[in-house]
């Protein structure tokens, strides 16, 4: 990018180009819709056999390729706007430079630089201080050289002047303007370079190869061209979309653009519109549908564990996705960040009057357990809100937007070590600012809002309700299989200790993690205990013994650490501060079945508080508190 080059570029020419680019995507958008819904429906309907069958086949291959058309097109128009949008300022920068040249008689040659006049008084010769050209700052010079130009063998420098530190222009009036026009000049010619290099790299990635047949290999690519353009416009989405700001600005500022800009983003940028806080979740939901195809493209043909485990999260997302659903499914967000990323709503929460965001916890990754567990819990959530309160609708959300600890139950009972509040603490700001988007988006009213933890997630949830000004819209908050939230009492959540409800099994032993003292002492009890029963045990029946004296050992051993620990320490302080279902706490704790014992059932008891086949009772107080009636739970005597 030369001077000649930026001077003569028409940044509304590139504009123009994007229109045209986005006009023939939303095109192929209506041409994919109509042959995938409206001629393949009419033709399924009015004919059989093998030419139909065959029909159909070549009427779905022409729909993907109209969408790849539309994809592709699309992303050509959002990297042509973002070249139009940045390229403006150097550009202008670089008329204006040329304009103080041209007003101050200065030539400007090709390369940039600046001849100025002779001009001043040279007070040892009583003659003119020389002239000579101006570079500008190539970005490898100091400061302190760039006032040493003059006529030397090169014509640019002096190297006299250079290797003496002498400014031979002291005192000519003409050097300083010309030295600061070449400074802008330059600057201007290196901004738009770098533009011009990072947008020519990202559409050079937009081609489609000979013979085009849409297939996965296709859509990878597609994935790819995404990642090319955000990271090619990634100047261009810092300063035009609110990244860093509220979710009630975000709001705004979507609110304040064209139907054509909005079509851009959605498009071009798919993958940022998705998981923006602050966008309609009817907007979320159509980016993130038109992103999850290239996220397992790009993820097909990687045979590593973490790909092939999120990769079967995503794929059992789509085909659920596919297929109608009671409530209707929202992808609110989806990603590969970390472990992985998935938000899903049943029920539109932009108009809901009930909306619950429930965090799971302990070993919850984007995978098919996921897709088919974790997920149905919210949606029984939903299905009981429904029969609580028929007349207000609710949309029950499952929001894993974190990295939850990736540690089974099972684990966690022989080694509480691995529990750390890291996780939580970086989650928990996450979570407060896709919130703080639900409030901000919602058009129905003021929403119930209800805030639920369960696990390890109900630590997330605590943490972000103890920051300043709690959990954004939280009504009240449910804490369900809760090692603990960080705080000491129901009132740190910021709802008031009325609206704080748990939910404890009994049986469940993530809700009676001993605290660190008590840990400590079974750690040092079983220890201590495990090798005086292997001596033992050797000493009076050989090997078998020793096996045998030292797995007791280890027990007992365990549990008199544990109980002379329990002696000394608070009985309501468990793992995270003290047990949300102690009477310490404050919170109004509900009825759930006890569950399973651990030999009966392993850790069953910590899975089955949403699921009304396992626990009707939590099932149902969880949907009573979510719709405003927690007036008619079942409650249970605090610990």
């Amino acid at each position: 990018m030369d001077l000649k080059a930026l001077k003569a570029l028409k940044p509304a020419e590139y504009a123009e180009a994007a229109d045209g680019y986005r006009a023939v995507s939303e095109a192929a958008d209506a041409a994919a819709e109509r042959v995938g819904k409206q001629i393949t429906t009419a033709m399924d309907a009015a004919n059989e056999g093998k030419a139909a069958d065959a029909a159909q086949k070549q009427l779905k291959k022409l729909a993907e390729n109209f969408h790849y058309t539309q994809v592709e097109c699309g992303l050509v128009s959002g990297s042509l706007n973002g070249f139009s949008a940045e390229i403006v300022s150097p550009r202008r920068r670089l008329i204006e430079a040329l304009d103080d040249a041209a007003a101050l008689g200065y030539p400007v040659s090709p390369a940039g630089d600046v001849t100025f006049p002779a001009g001043g008084e040279n007070k040892a010769t009583g003659g003119e201080v020389p002239g000579g050209t101006a570079v500008g700052n190539n970005g490898m010079l100091g400061p302190s050289n760039r006032a040493l130009y003059g006529p030397g063998p090169n014509g640019l420098y002096s190297p006299d002047a250079r290797t003496s530190g002498i400014d031979i222009h002291h005192g000519n009036p003409h050097h300083a303007k010309a030295q600061d026009i070449a400074d802008r000049i330059a600057h201007a010619l290196r901004e738009a370079t770098e533009i011009d290099e990072r947008y020519s790299e990202g559409l050079g990635k937009l081609k489609a190869a000979p013979g085009l047949s849409v297939n996965t290999k296709t859509w990878a690519d597609v994935a790819s061209d995404v990642g090319a353009v955000s990271t090619a416009a990634r100047e261009y989405l810092r300063d035009t979309v609110p990244l860093d700001k509220s979710p009630a600005d975000r709001k705004e500022w979507w609110d304040s653009l064209s139907d054509e800009q909005r079509e851009e983003y959605k498009i071009a940028f798919p993958e940022v519109i998705g998981n923006l806080d602050g966008i309609p979740a009817l907007v979320r939901d159509e980016a993130n549908r038109e992103n999850l195809p290239l996220l397992i493209a790009s993820l097909d043909g990687r045979h590593d564990e973490v790909s092939q485990t999120k990769l079967g999260g995503l794929e059992e997302i789509q085909k659920k996705l596919g297929k109608p659903s009671v409530p209707p499914m929202y992808l609110l967000g989806i990603g590969l960040e970390g472990n992985g990323r998935a938000i899903v709503s049943y029920g539109n929460p932009d108009t809901a009057k009930n909306v619950s965001a429930y965090v799971p916890g302990l070993g919850t990754k984007l995978n098919k357990e996921f897709a088919g567990g974790t997920m149905d819990r919210a949606r029984h959530t939903a299905l009981g809100a429904a029969e609580a309160d028929p007349l207000s609708p609710t949309a029950s959300i499952v929001w894993l937007g974190y990295d939850a600890p990736q540690t089974s139950v099972d684990d966690l009972a022989a080694n509480t070590d691995v529990m750390f509040r890291d996780n939580a603490e970086a989650g928990a700001p996450a979570y407060n600012s896709f919130m703080a988007g639900i409030s901000a988006t919602h058009t129905n009213g003021d929403p119930h809002i209800t805030a639920i933890g369960h696990s390890y997630g109900s630590l997330t949830v605590g943490l972000a309700a103890q920051e300043k000004g709690g959990v954004p819209g939280a009504d009240d908050i449910i804490l369900v299989g809760s090692p603990g939230t960080g705080a000491q009492h129901a009132d740190e959540l910021n709802v008031g200790s009325q609206h704080v409800f748990v939910g404890a099994a009994d049986n469940d032993i993530v809700t009676k993690l001993p605290n660190h003292e008590e840990a400590s002492g079974m750690a040092a009890g079983a220890v201590g205990g495990g090798s005086a029963g292997l001596v033992l045990g050797l000493g009076i029946a050989g090997p078998p013994g020793g096996l045998v004296g030292g797995t007791a050992g280890t027990l007992i051993g365990g549990i008199a650490g544990y109980s002379s620990q329990d002696q000394q320490t608070d009985p309501s302080q468990i793992w995270f501060g003290t047990d949300p279902a102690n009477k310490q706490f404050g919170a109004t704790r509900f009825l759930v079945n006890d569950g399973p014992t651990l030999i009966e059932g392993g850790t069953a008891a910590h899975s089955q508080y949403f699921t009304p086949t396992k626990d009707q009772m939590s099932a149902d107080n969880i949907a009573k508190i979510v719709v405003g009636k927690s007036d008619e739970i079942i409650l249970e005597r605090p610990r």
